[in-house]
């Protein structure tokens, strides 16, 4: 389920749908907003799969753990420096 293998597709992997969610984090915004970014991309056809809010969810932890994104002061996330 983290990484993509022989049943799992890269676009329904953690890893690969942290990838797709680091796109989509231009400026700072908070998790409800980043949740209907990835629906209305997922709608558009820009990201393939169905992704479920659980899975969402692990990928926002990972990204913190790996240091990829982090909170402002007004607690929105954002991208680390």
């Amino acid at each position: 389920m983290i990484l993509p293998q022989k049943h799992i597709k890269m676009s329904e992997s953690i890893f690969g749908l942290s990838a797709m969610i680091l796109e989509l984090i231009d400026k700072p915004t908070n998790i409800d907003n980043l949740w209907l970014e990835l629906q209305k991309a997922n709608i558009k056809g820009d990201i393939p799969g169905h992704q479920t809010f659980d899975n969402f969810i692990l990928c926002i932890s990972f990204l913190f753990m790996i240091g990829a994104i982090c909170e402002d002061k007004r607690g929105r996330l954002k991208l680390c420096d």
